[in-house]
């Protein structure tokens, strides 16, 4: 007889070599993205059988198993139609709580745009600080890991309680406009003084020789989505201008900064932000503004009726699939941009 702990004699012990599993699922905001991420991985989409009861609610029940696996949800917080900010949300969190409950080993919530991003902090009394409740849901939910590109506040990557991978989409933006620009005399404009650090990367990024330059707004008291460009500090006369900003919204900051650009002296305005979330009027301020060029990505879907002509579209399904496969393999997610998406 051998003890329980005793192999008989000429027997090999047993060797249990766990699989790595890689899941990659999506919600339904932006499945076209989620789609060329998983194709830049060399996988499949999940399906995570989602279905809308008669009375709003949802429910997924994934066709796979997930147990013991590493899953990435992928969700970006827009609205599509019929669909709001929340709406997406709800539907990452829900997503994330069956992946929890179906035994995944960890889960990371892959957000290329993050709800709530500009509610960071109390400007005012009896404000919420909203981005900290949208953090504390994905802790809730089950997330162990949260992915994101280029946050509105870097402060968000504290509220909360695991690791964050802060991607940033200044590379992409500024090889495009490498490839596009008509001469490499051009500055680098910061649309406020508050993202002149991101002027100043995306201008290390274009060029040894790219100037940087910023434009002082005002923005009018107890008023949301108005603003009053004031002065620009640089020297942008008879050069060819970009602004860069993390997101257009309404548009009103980036236009009443590439008007003040041109009555300085410009010679032309280009715009580059890695969201393009384009609330109403901002496509019609894009098309009738003097910019010439407005250079996105696609964290957030583009419906038809505002693909205007001066919109470029270009992807950050490479960045994330980057990522994913750097977290999947336990690599440097930091190494892929050398550090710079820390900053």
């Amino acid at each position: 007889m051998t003890g329980p702990d005793q192999a008989e004699e000429g027997s090999a012990p047993m060797e249990l070599v766990p699989t790595r599993k890689l899941h990659v699922l999506s919600g339904r905001t932006h499945p076209a993205l989620a789609e060329e991420i998983a194709s830049n991985l060399g996988v499949s989409l999940g399906e995570p059988n989602l279905v809308d009861f008669a009375n709003g609610e949802i429910r997924p029940r994934f066709q796979a198993s997930v147990r013991g696996a590493d899953v990435f949800i992928i969700q970006s917080h827009g609205r599509t139609p019929g669909r709001s900010v929340n709406d997406s949300l709800l539907e990452q969190w829900i997503m994330i709580d069956a992946a929890k409950r179906a035994s995944a080993k960890r889960i990371t919530a892959v957000c290329p745009y993050y709800g709530y991003s500009r509610q960071d902090r109390k400007s005012k009394g009896r404000e919420p600080i909203t981005a900290r409740m949208v953090t504390d849901f994905f802790i809730t939910s089950g997330a162990d890991r949260i992915m994101s590109v280029d946050l509105h506040s870097g402060q968000i990557q504290g509220f909360f309680n695991g690791p964050v991978d802060h991607l940033t989409a200044v590379p992409l933006l500024t090889d495009y406009l490498r490839h596009n620009a008509p001469n490499g005399d051009f500055v680098m404009v910061a649309p406020d003084t508050g993202r002149t650090k991101v002027a100043e990367q995306a201008a290390r990024h274009a060029g040894e020789q790219v100037d940087v330059a910023s434009v002082y707004k005002r923005r009018a008291k107890d008023t949301v989505n108005q603003v009053e460009a004031l002065d620009v500090m640089g020297d942008v006369e008879g050069r060819m201008c970009v602004l860069i900003d993390d997101m257009i919204d309404t548009a009103g900051t980036i236009c009443a900064a590439a008007e003040i650009l041109l009555k300085k002296g410009a010679t032309e305005v280009w715009a580059m932000a890695t969201h393009a979330v384009l609330s109403d009027p901002a496509s019609d301020r894009l098309k009738n503004s003097d910019i010439f060029r407005v250079v996105v990505t696609d964290t957030l879907p583009l419906p038809p009726e505002k693909q205007i002509d001066k919109i470029e579209v270009v992807s950050v399904a490479g960045v994330f699939a980057d990522a994913i496969a750097a977290v999947f393999g336990d690599g440097s997610v930091s190494e892929i941009f050398g550090g710079e998406n820390q900053t």
